[in-house]
């Protein structure tokens, strides 16, 4: 069995910071991965919209971690946690392996949560891993590509009035007026609480509504789902009455859970969790009485912070730097909050910076891609994401769906359903 002074599980945007935040001390770390992949998951729906090729959010994990000789990469799934032992059991294409640690570094992300109603996984689409947003975009080509008469096709229903929601629901409304100019659409965007973007609330939650459904999206809010099938979603609103929408597209935002692998941490350590499965982390991001082991990002759970990548990179760096020595073992974690964004659509976006700025519009836009830019992972990264923005946004090109190929459809409007899929195997999320 192999041994090392930390292990980290996760690639994403906490393990990652974690990772290098050791590699600064030279710390001996091995970073255990589900996938080779980095997923930069804020811009999925681009990916789902075709705004983005699939590769551009997916750098390799070798390719960022390049020149850290202190760090191993290791491809394989945890699936079991001796604490007192300090030994993981992980999973790989050759079978079960073993290593011992001194440290461990939890951040292994969430999963889609769907309020008791488990059975809506299979009629909802997500957008938390890859794969995900990869099969979302071929359902939104055949979607448009189907008969003009077919309005459940041609419908879809956005659940979540959150970030993502607001995203995703506006470039399906722009794949209408800017890309699928002929095809009819109607796009539902669907919110428990009173307001879009609820997090932000005021003028820019009131900026969202108005510019989504100045660009025809029927924002519903205070509005809940009572029951999904294969061909409808049925909601209901404020006042009790029910409305069924015909539909064959419901994508789904509303809630987060914590991975199994929580569950495996919490059982370990002696950990508490909330409803939601995340364990209810120690001020210093440790995990039940166990001071050997960190957990950090969406599978917690801490003063309320919100499950963003900001927090999970900072508590990442918090948790290394006790390691290596340059913060008190011990020292509890403080987020600093830099900000909150989100695009509504084309050169439409709202910041909510500290000190009390808040910027829609246009000005809005050019922060959020100032900001996305730099936290793109590698200079290939950013080139190429910039150029495909110009395209999708300058222009009415959609260069993800160059991954697709999708006959063209006829005088009708009926499509050959054949499609060839011309992309790479897809990432998972660790």
């Amino acid at each position: 069995m192999r041994t090392t002074e930390v292990v980290v599980i996760g690639s994403g945007f906490g393990g990652l910071a974690a990772a290098k935040q050791l590699a600064k001390s030279a710390v001996p770390t091995t970073l255990i991965s589900a996938t080779a992949e980095h997923l930069f998951q804020p811009l999925l729906y681009q990916v789902a919209t075709g705004v983005l090729p699939a590769a551009e959010i997916a750098p390799p994990i070798a390719g960022i971690l390049d020149g850290k000789d202190c760090i191993d990469v290791i491809e394989g799934r945890v699936t079991a946690l001796d604490a007192d032992a300090q030994v993981l059991t992980y999973r790989t294409e050759t079978g079960d392996r073993q290593i011992g640690y001194r440290r461990l570094i939890v951040a292994a992300g969430a999963a889609q949560g769907y309020f008791g109603h488990d059975e809506w996984a299979d009629r909802t689409f997500s957008l938390k891993t890859l794969d995900d947003a990869v099969g979302l975009r071929a359902h939104l080509l055949d979607c448009f590509a189907a008969p003009m008469a077919d309005t459940a096709a041609h419908t879809f229903v956005v659940v979540g009035g959150g970030a993502t929601g607001v995203e995703i629901a506006g470039q399906i409304r722009e794949l209408r007026t800017r890309h699928f100019t002929d095809v009819p659409a109607e796009v539902y965007l669907v919110e428990g609480a009173g307001d879009l973007l609820p997090v932000y609330g005021g003028r820019l939650s009131d900026f969202t509504r108005k510019t989504l459904e100045a660009e025809g999206i029927r924002v519903l809010t205070d509005t809940f789902v009572t029951d999904i099938d294969d061909d409808a979603v049925t909601v209901r609103g404020a006042d009790g009455a029910e409305q069924t929408i015909a539909t064959r597209t419901v994508v789904w935002s509303a809630g987060v859970q914590a991975t199994p692998l929580a569950a495996v941490v919490a059982e370990a350590a002696k950990c508490e969790t909330d409803r939601a499965g995340r364990l209810l982390i120690n001020p210093d991001l440790t995990v039940g009485a166990r001071a050997d082991i960190y957990a950090i990002g969406d599978m917690t759970s801490l003063n309320g912070y919100p499950g963003q990548s900001p927090v999970a990179m900072q508590q990442g760096r918090h948790a290394a730097d006790m390691i290596r020595g340059k913060t008190v073992t011990g020292t509890a974690f403080r987020y600093l909050d830099k900000g909150s964004m989100a695009v509504v659509n084309r050169h439409n976006a709202v910041v909510d910076a500290p000190l009390g700025i808040k910027l829609t519009g246009l000005l809005g836009w050019f922060t959020w891609l100032a900001v996305h830019l730099f936290y793109l992972v590698g200079f290939r990264n950013r080139f190429a994401a910039v150029w495909s923005w110009l395209r999708a946004f300058g222009g009415r090109a959609r260069p993800g769906f160059d991954e697709v190929t999708v006959p063209a459809r006829d005088s009708g409007g009926a499509a050959d359903r054949e499609r060839t899929a011309e992309r790479e195997e897809p990432a998972r999320v660790a």
